[in-house]
């Protein structure tokens, strides 16, 4: 059971990028279930296709899918054109498509950590301008980068991870501070260790998984739910003062280093 009201994003329309699987997933199901409409964007048509599906028939609500890649500032802008068409506006856009591999950075390809960071750095930009020039400048709204704790200390093997989500997190403080006069909101999510997600996989392998969790203070992983229930709250009235910060959700698991417990 929610501990937020049903009907808290109530004729709000979240536009969400990396919406057909794993974290983004969850938020975007959380909006859903709590009021809002959805645009979900991915690379992968038929995974969206089904998410999309799975999403309305479990909230009653609408779900668009728009098959994008965030690299491509053109597919970008289609698919916020597909959104305002169906629902005429975005109040909330999600940055959350990413891409991540485990490399040392001593045998890292120049293409490699230009890959990851064109999807989660530039892919953020791209579809925030473009949000900011087709809704957001004229309605105001919420932009919620979802950002990482990995460049905190440091994080074995995600030199390029790091950097990317440094530079989101940069970027994030920059566009509420210029946009807020417009009313417009700019916040990040910096998950920790979140159970069942490809990317906790690939950190922690299972055999990892009881070791790591005596790494965090609240002595275990973080759920999709956890981080659902942060977007809803930045997303609601209730955050309506909150611009520019990034959102630690992580059970205090960056404070002793989970990083360094990765490496051992």
């Amino acid at each position: 059971m929610s501990v937020f009201r049903d009907d808290i994003l109530a004729g709000k329309v979240a536009f969400v990028t990396g919406g057909g699987s794993g974290i983004c997933k969850g938020i975007t199901r959380a909006f859903m279930a709590h009021g809002a409409d959805a645009v979900i964007v991915g690379r992968n048509a038929e995974r969206l296709e089904a998410a999309a599906k799975e999403l309305s028939d479990a909230t009653g609500r609408q779900c668009l899918a728009t098959p994008a890649d965030v690299r491509e500032p053109p597919r970008v802008e289609a698919a916020l054109d597909a959104a305002i068409d169906r629902f005429g506006k975005v109040d909330i856009v999600v940055n959350g498509a990413a891409g991540n591999f485990l490399c040392p950075a001593a045998t890292m390809s120049y293409n490699a950590f230009r890959t990851v960071l064109e999807i989660d750095t530039i892919g953020t930009w791209n579809v925030t301008r473009a949000a900011f020039e087709r809704s957001l400048r004229a309605n105001g709204g919420l932009v919620l980068n979802i950002s990482a704790t990995l460049h905190y200390a440091a994080t074995p093997l995600q030199a390029h991870a790091s950097a990317a989500k440094a530079a989101i997190d940069s970027l994030t403080k920059s566009c509420a501070l210029e946009w807020g006069s417009l009313g417009i909101r700019v916040n990040a999510i910096a998950p920790g260790p979140i159970d069942d997600t490809e990317g906790m996989a690939k950190l922690a392998p299972p055999d990892m998984k009881e070791a790591l969790e005596k790494a965090v203070p609240l002595r275990r992983f973080g759920t999709v739910e956890d981080i659902a229930n942060a977007a809803l709250f930045l997303a609601s009235d209730a955050a309506s003062y909150v611009t520019g910060e990034i959102f630690v959700v992580d059970g205090g698991a960056w404070l002793p280093g989970f990083g360094a417990a990765l490496a051992q």
